[in-house]
């Protein structure tokens, strides 16, 4: 198989995973589920410690020509519209980072690791290719899709998504657990109790009131929205995030969804953030599910398989890291891989050995990301005393509070 790895999942994560391995000199199969490589018309962020991962695999030109970067962040009352905190981005978060904070579009983000992935030669994409099984054999993994074709590779990385295939193999096996110990019990999906609405709109439609170059968060009880502009700055994605009961398709992310509901559920806010909330025509809905925050490195691997963003450790939008997690996870295996074969190129790469390496540096991380953002998302929607606290603590420590140096600073360094 001359050092085949196989990538179930051919989004934001998959596809990076496909740059970096192809680029550490293995040859890569990536399984896509869908009839063409596409994202749904939602924006991302991407801190410094994404973008770091980027510029290191050759894509600033590329991020640069489609991303915007904004100039601020900026924490508003939903309500009254007080400016609760500010954290400079732009020209700070690359003095103390050494990289810009970008927010893009989620289809230009793809295009930027497609394009890249196109011009490897030893990555090979397959479309219409769902898996429907693994079995891990001594010498490689063997990859059954709902086609009926069945792919062999030295070893697997799952990249399908929070209702991930290839996590059902992961969390079967006793991986990283005292010996004679039962394997732990995977924890379905769980709702989150909120739901979110996605939409956008060109700047050019909007008044100069409500155009903006910044990140802004309102906050309000029950609720909160965030903006931001995307494709240089052309459009601004707004994403509204309210607390209910689940509705429409839970794997779904492109709901049909109303404005008039959507303002119905809001009710009154302030005047700026209604107009901009009645400035999108056309809207989407996205249940938010998750699973609690990882507790050890047998989430991450077992054997010969791998797991890697969502499929390990779904997360909650609230710190704005689910792509950026994605991006960390596969630039750490390409340094690994690149290590492996750097020791020695002819010999074969003990795949457990690296992916228990990669387990073990990872889980603890992506946990805490997962950890801040669900705690987040229970300050954003503070009521009472809480919001009270909340806002006396922005207006002390804004930069403190909303400053991340310890993630933005990543990704860790394994290899």
């Amino acid at each position: 198989m001359n050092k085949l790895v196989l990538i179930a999942g051919g989004g934001i994560g998959g596809m990076g995973l496909a740059v970096a391995l192809s680029r550490a000199g293995l040859n890569v199969d990536l399984l896509e589920q869908t009839p063409e490589f596409s994202e749904v018309g939602a924006g991302i962020q991407l801190g410094p410690n994404a973008v770091r991962v980027l510029s290191d695999w050759g894509l600033s030109n590329a991020l640069q020509a489609v991303a915007a970067f904004p100039d601020r962040l900026r924490v508003r009352d939903a309500h009254q519209g007080t400016v609760l905190g500010e954290l400079a981005l732009s020209e700070r978060s690359r003095q103390l980072y050494g990289q810009p904070y970008a927010t893009i579009h989620r289809a230009d983000a793809l295009q930027v690791l497609l394009q890249a992935a196109q011009a490897e030669p030893r990555v090979t994409l397959h479309l219409k290719e769902r898996a429907r099984s693994v079995c891990e054999l001594p010498d490689g993994v063997n990859v059954l899709t709902e086609s009926g074709r069945h792919y062999m590779g030295d070893a697997l990385i799952g990249c399908d998504g929070l209702w991930s295939v290839v996590r059902r193999h992961v969390m079967a096996g006793p991986a990283g657990l005292v010996p004679g110990n039962d394997p732990p019990l995977d924890i379905p999906p769980r709702f989150s109790g909120h739901i979110a609405y996605r939409g956008m709109v060109a700047q050019a439609d909007l008044p100069d009131s409500l155009r903006t170059q910044s990140v802004t968060a309102w906050f309000g009880p029950k609720l909160h929205v965030v903006q931001y502009p995307v494709r240089r700055g052309e459009l601004v994605n707004v994403v509204a995030v309210v607390e209910g009961r689940q509705t429409g398709n839970p794997q779904g992310w492109s709901n049909d969804a109303s404005r008039t509901e959507l303002l119905q559920t809001i009710g009154a806010v302030h005047p700026q953030l209604r107009d901009m909330l009645e400035a999108v025509t056309l809207w989407k809905l996205w249940p938010l599910n998750d699973r609690p925050p990882m507790t050890g490195p047998y989430e991450h691997a077992q054997g010969r398989v791998a797991l890697a963003g969502d499929a390990a450790h779904p997360m909650r939008p609230y710190l704005a890291q689910g792509a950026a997690m994605a991006l960390e996870d596969a630039w750490t295996l390409g340094r690994l891989a690149q290590k492996a074969q750097a020791t020695d190129s002819a010999a074969p790469i003990p795949w457990a050995d690296l992916f228990q390496r990669y387990a073990n540096g990872r889980w603890q991380r992506n946990a805490r990301v997962q950890a801040n953002s669900i705690s987040n998302g229970k300050v954003f929607h503070a009521d009472g005393l809480l919001r009270w606290g909340r806002n006396a603590a922005m207006s002390l420590m804004g930069n403190t509070l909303m400053d991340k140096p310890w993630l933005y600073s990543g990704p860790p360094d394994l290899a």
